[in-house]
């Protein structure tokens, strides 16, 4: 993967300092600190491009890296102090904004339950609605470029949690991850099949590919899972988070699988799709009662980071799906210009 192209101050000065090794680089000062703070202090930090790809960048150097960066930066602690410049103002904002049920006991039920209402279909328009009934072939291509950023690496982010877990909440993300991984399979992992469905779809497949054409809140949306994946003080709300990703699946790709199958799309595009109809309906039961139902159980001070994680990630989800559908309904592009 390429290094993308800078959307403003923060986003050039990370190139400017990844284009070389660490040893080459002096230490970053307070006067440094002091500009990206500066650059940083963004309106709306969900939505700024610089700051929103320039996190995505940071946070790419711990999946899958870049061609021609040294490795040796993931972890500088320069780098680190840096990157919390940008996550401080992020986190902030969704904590400012994301609506958070209260009043949910730290019991099993009682934290499934809430799950389960939060992420009830509402009877609005959604993404899933427009692909199955009225979606053209070029936006269900710009669908598959929203969705590329996280699934050509699904349930990676989430899979930082692991470690971070014991007893039934670690057993019940081990059991749902590695369904996500395919069993061991290589060709049935789900970063695999939506491959093949972009394959399908005429789309290039190499992660990353599609970075600069992305807006930032669909990074955002992707940024948050690496945010409350990387902070053992947010296994919670990375727990909140799958339950509510899971709960939130099966009914929405069976609606993609009979878009693209109006669109005369094979089976071998829509494998993705129809894969998901009936894993996630089973994976929403373990996440929500044995992964935070359990954890909440387990750690009770824990149930506010589980709903707010699982109230972050419908948030975005919906912030990127009003992006597109008012893209669409207006009869322009929901990608940036390439």
């Amino acid at each position: 993967m390429k290094l993308p192209a800078p959307r403003g101050p923060l986003g050039a000065s990370l190139t400017d300092l990844l284009v070389h090794p660490p040893t080459e680089v002096g230490v970053v000062d307070d006067d440094v600190l002091a500009r990206w703070r500066g650059a940083a202090a963004v309106a709306d930090p969900l939505t700024d491009d610089d700051l929103q790809l320039t996190l995505w960048t940071l946070y790419a150097l711990h999946y899958q890296g870049f061609e021609g960066v040294d490795e040796a930066w993931e972890w500088n602690p320069d780098l680190l102090r840096l990157r919390l410049c940008l996550e401080q103002p992020f986190e902030a904002a969704l904590r400012a904004r994301v609506p958070v049920p209260e009043g949910a006991a730290p019991e099993r039920e009682a934290v499934a339950s809430a799950l389960f209402a939060m992420t009830a279909p509402g009877p609005g328009p959604s993404v899933a609605r427009y692909v199955a009934k009225s979606a053209d072939a070029a936006q269900v291509e710009e669908f598959l470029i929203h969705r590329s950023l996280y699934t050509l690496m699904e349930a990676d982010p989430h899979t930082w949690a692991i470690p971070r877990l014991s007893g039934a909440p670690k057993a019940a993300l081990v059991e749902v991850q590695s369904d996500e991984y395919g069993g061991g399979r290589p060709d049935r992992m789900h970063s695999a099949l939506f491959a093949r469905t972009m394959r399908g779809a005429g789309l290039v497949d190499d992660y990353g590919y599609y970075v600069d054409r992305l807006p930032a809140v669909t990074i955002a949306a992707l940024n948050l899972m690496s945010l409350l994946g990387l902070h053992r003080r947010l296994r919670g709300a990375i727990a909140g988070h799958l339950a509510a990703f899971e709960m939130t699946s099966s009914l929405p790709n069976r609606l993609y699988g009979d878009g693209f199958r109006r669109l005369g799309h094979d089976e071998g595009t829509t494998e993705y799709f129809d894969e998901h109809v009936e894993a996630d309906a089973v994976h929403e039961q373990i996440a929500g009662r044995d992964l935070a139902g359990r954890l909440a159980e387990q750690e009770p001070e824990l149930v506010a980071d589980i709903l707010f994680g699982a109230a972050a990630c419908l948030y975005l989800d919906d912030l990127v799906g009003q992006h597109m559908l008012g893209a669409w309904s207006a009869g322009e592009s929901s990608l940036r210009a390439s």
